[in-house]
């Protein structure tokens, strides 16, 4: 198996790909800035809600967080709140459950041992190769009271792994008893049933029909049948079953005697059977006021739509009106007859996690078939968030540890037998067992028979996690990335965008990339650029070119740069002389502010000193990239100050600027070393402790700066963690770092190289996977297989490199023409580009404007030819932020359409969506995307 992936990887090239971020406006508006948008108020506000009965005697009262969106119906829907496309399932079970998915039914090795504190704890892994993408990975589950946590581990055919390296991953170093391989095949079953603990696949809600002027739950309880608009709601909700005899998912409903009501509402949402228990559905009793049937169901639900008539101004439902410690979210739903349109509210008891999607601004709903979307995914986000309270989450614990030390027990007497295998945790992993004995074969294929029984049992039974494909969904998701420019030959070491084009910093030297057409050398390979950044609206360009002791920071001025490329004057390190700053000699690392709207900042570490320096500007009032009017130096050297000097402890990994809120003496260095993040005062110099890591070994990946309601915070990465730490600003020059009840932390699944900030996502990139989570509370939306995966530039787009095979991109005639049809949008046209459009065939622009001497008719001759000769057939397609463009754009023919019974269906192949733009660009298709599948979610290069 080895071999064959090898022999597979022969034929890869490496692509630059785009991901178009998903909030992009302008070009010089980077992710840093818009970062700014995030706030928590998004999500609602939390409200002391008292209920009164009708002479106004207080009942109850209760905490409660309050999402209403906005109550101006004129209002403009503010940045980072909603929109269609952020409708996302969160940890959704196809990308959870693991060990249903990759390791039941298959060939794996379990394991059981007790940790320092005597506790037991079971460990499985798997080698598995995703959806033959030639990335085999290992997969890890450990099972321990405290919960479940699950890892990869990269691969390598030279590389042994132990069971000890894959425990110390989880930080799990020290044991009582050493673990052991259990052999035992029904070890499955157990399994299953601690992974089962995580939280049920089906739902059950409740539906409360509540009159227009009820305020007590008894009155709303009593209401025997519902209006003609309520029935309107429920058959857009699901469909109308009868329970008996009734095969499926029946949420706790009697199926065969009738004793629950003789029909409920059901239906299936992305693999989510669930059934709805509906108030008027229930056994009704003329005798009993308090209607304590219907209240044992809905009552009991974690979360119940309340419908409502009568409009707004009436008397609003409250949750306190109900009498349920179980119910802890409400979604308060209203249907206005005279605009067809559904208004929704929710209710979420105080310690209810934040859990997404955001109310629109205002919450109110025109297309029934997106608030039916909007409205079931936020009921199944709000369950599980629920799970994660303190009271249902010790019930889990609880539940958890009575499992594993009950399962502990029922293996520790085999001990001395053939059930459980004395190897120590020092010996090498098998990546397969290779027994030659027929007796161990036999037990090997009995392995796989009971595991597969298992799987095909849970997926009869409704129990199995389903995958978005197999749910009939169909969506365009805001992070599909389209391929850049393909058979790059070379090793992208960083980049940054630069107008349309790419400035990518390469073994052969800094280049200038537009889509596939010949790259433009800047600098040569004497100048080996390492960190860069192209500042447009500063005429700025940034450089550290790290050759040793020898190591500087460089500044240019990008008109002097541009007027270099179009004489076709390539720069080496002796002419960059004068663009050399001085005093910079020997850094390892720079950064510089995001926001930069007063001055420019740059910290330079030169081992452990940090050198702060600034640059005062004000911005072009005109095109950013024009000339400006007052006559410059060639190099800008002299505009920069060195301000001070900072000593540091050691010599920092990691580093980023905090902006201040007065931007005077309150701004921030945040710097990584050791096992310790820090926060150092630009002003004094005074470093304070902001998290000290507790691992053995430590990577520092990143510290992202991320402001809230203006009030900085600081995403900290390291190994496979990712916490949030609010900042408070310093007072008086000092600092101190207190809890605050907005800070949280997550794990990844497998340990970043890069993080990207794009709110509202949180990206890791790793070796060859993507995993996207929500900034807001670190919950996984979406994961994919890019097979060797570097990220490269992200402060505006976002661009990263992967291989892709050159005869599947290429193959069956133009990929151009080929992917026209496949793609599930056509990206609106570009903004007319900032960078001169006279740089030769380097770089074209068939959406701005063009020079009279611009040869795109020769560019356009050059694709062809290469595609009648049979060659590579770049499909060059920047993708756009579908989040982002218009709902005009959204909902074109080319996207995918609900149908009449609220089923998305693909756009029919007679629609060439390429012919909906006059002058489409050539880049504006192809077929490199991130598709769902039902194994894996991965890029799909055929």
């Amino acid at each position: 198996m080895v071999v064959d992936f090898c022999r597979r990887f022969v034929a890869r090239s490496l692509c630059i790909i785009l991901m178009k971020h998903f909030c992009s406006s302008s070009v010089s508006e980077d992710l840093g800035c818009r970062r700014g948008d995030f706030s928590r108020k998004h999500y609602g506000s939390v409200e002391l809600l008292i209920s009164s009965d009708a002479d106004g005697a207080i009942q109850r009262a209760g905490r409660f967080r309050v999402e209403n969106g906005s109550s101006d119906e004129n209002a403009t829907a503010l940045p980072g709140t909603w929109r269609r496309t952020d409708v996302h399932l969160e940890n959704p079970e196809y990308h959870t459950r693991w060990y249903f998915k990759y390791f039941l039914g298959q060939v794996h090795q379990n394991y059981i041992g007790n940790d320092a504190e005597k506790s037991p704890f079971f460990l499985s892994v798997t080698l598995s190769d995703q959806n033959n993408q030639r990335v085999p990975q290992y997969r890890a589950i450990l099972w321990r009271k405290t919960g479940t946590q699950k890892i990869c581990l990269p691969y390598s055919p030279t590389k042994t792994l132990s069971v000890k390296s894959i425990l110390s991953a989880m930080n799990l170093d020290k044991f009582e008893k050493g673990p052991r391989e259990i052999f035992h095949p029904e070890i499955q079953k157990d399994l299953l049933v601690l992974e089962e603990q995580e939280g049920s696949v089906n739902f059950k809600f409740g539906v409360l029909f509540a009159k227009d002027g009820q305020l007590t739950d008894d009155d709303m309880f009593s209401n025997e049948i519902g209006s003609d608009a309520f029935q309107k709601f429920l058959n857009l909700l699901g469909d109308t079953i009868t329970l008996k005899g009734w095969t499926g998912y029946r949420g706790g409903l009697d199926t065969k005697n009738d004793t629950t009501g003789i029909h409920s509402v059901y239906t299936i949402y992305q693999g989510h059977e669930i059934m709805f228990h509906v108030s008027t559905m229930l056994p009704y009793s003329k005798e009993n006021k308090q209607q304590v049937e219907r209240k044992r169901h809905i009552g009991n639900d974690i979360v119940t739509i309340v419908f409502q008539e009568g409009e707004e101004p009436s008397p609003a439902f409250k949750p306190s009106m109900i009498r349920s410690h179980f119910t802890h979210i409400f979604a308060l739903v209203r249907y206005d007859q005279q605009n067809d349109n559904y208004r929704l509210k929710i209710f979420s008891e105080e310690s209810v996690p934040l859990f997404g999607p955001p109310l629109p601004s205002p919450p109110v709903f025109t297309d029934h078939q997106e608030f039916r979307d909007f409205l079931l995914v936020k009921l199944i986000n709000g369950e599980k968030a629920t799970l994660e309270t303190p009271t249902f989450a010790q019930k889990r614990r609880r539940t958890l540890d009575m499992l594993i030390r009950s399962l502990y027990q029922d293996l520790m007497p085999d001990l001395h037998k053939n059930m459980l295998n004395r190897r120590s945790f020092s010996d090498v992993l098998p990546e397969s067992p290779k027994s030659a004995r027929k007796k161990e074969e036999a037990r090997q294929a009995e392995f796989v028979r009971i595991g597969q029984a298992l799987k095909l049992k849970s997926i009869v039974r409704g129990d199995a996690p389903s995958s978005l494909v197999a749910s009939g969904i169909c969506k365009k998701e805001p992070w599909e990335p389209q391929c850049f420019c393909s058979n790059f030959p070379h090793e992208a070491v960083c980049a940054d965008p630069w107008g349309q084009a790419l400035l990518v910093s390469t073994d052969a030297g800094v280049l200038l990339v537009d889509d596939d057409l010949p790259s433009v050398p800047v600098f040569d390979r004497t100048l080996p650029v390492k960190q860069m950044h192209v500042l447009e609206v500063l005429d700025l360009l940034i450089l550290r070119a790290d050759k040793g002791k020898d190591a500087r920071l460089f500044v240019f001025r990008l008109s002097a740069v541009q007027r270099g490329v179009e004489g076709k004057a390539v720069r080496g390190k002796c002419d960059c002389r004068e663009n050399k700053l001085e005093k910079t000699k020997g850094c390892h690392l720079y950064a510089i502010n995001t926001h930069h709207s007063r001055e420019l900042r740059v910290v330079v570490a030169i081992r452990n000193k940090l050198l702060l320096i600034t640059r005062k500007h004000s911005k072009p009032s005109g095109v950013t990239s024009a000339p400006l009017l007052s006559p410059l130096s060639e190099s800008p050297v002299e505009e920069f100050q060195y301000i001070r000097e900072i000593c540091l402890s050691d010599s920092p990994v990691v580093m980023t600027l905090v902006d201040g809120p007065t931007e005077e003496s309150d701004n921030l260095i945040c710097v990584a070393y050791r096992h310790q993040f820090d926060v150092v005062n630009e002003s004094t110099g005074e470093a304070f402790r902001l998290h000290h890591v507790e691992a053995n070994r430590v990577h520092f990946v990143a510290a992202i700066d991320v402001y809230e309601d203006g009030e900085a915070g600081l995403l900290l990465c390291y190994n496979y963690s990712c916490i949030y730490k609010k900042v408070c600003p310093f007072n008086g020059g000092s600092f101190l770092v207190q809890p605050s009840a907005s800070d949280f932390q997550f794990c990844w699944n497998q340990a970043p190289c890069a993080i990207v900030c794009a709110f509202p996502y949180l990206l890791a990139f790793t070796t060859d996977s993507m995993e996207i989570r929500l900034v807001v509370n670190g919950n996984l939306v979406h994961t994919a297989v890019v097979p060797q995966l570097q990220l490269v530039a992200s402060r505006s787009d976002i661009y990263f490199t992967a291989t892709a095979s050159v005869n599947e991109v290429s193959s069956g005639g133009s990929s151009k023409g080929a992917s026209a049809h496949n793609s599930p949008q056509t990206p609106p046209g570009r903004d007319a580009p900032v960078f001169p459009s006279s740089l030769g065939e380097g770089l074209s622009d068939e959406s701005g404007p063009r020079s009279e001497g611009a040869p795109r008719p020769k560019a356009k001759a050059r694709k062809r030819l290469e595609e009648n000769q049979g060659g590579p057939k770049p499909g060059t397609v920047r993708s756009t932020s579908s989040d982002r463009i218009t709902s005009g754009s959204l909902e074109s023919p080319s996207t995918c359409e609900p149908s009449a019974e609220g089923r998305y269906q693909p756009p029919r192949s007679d629609q060439d969506p390429v012919a909906e733009r006059a002058g489409s660009p050539v880049w504006a298709r192809s077929p490199f995307q991130l598709t769902a599948s039902s194994d894996e979610d991965i890029i799909d290069l055929k």
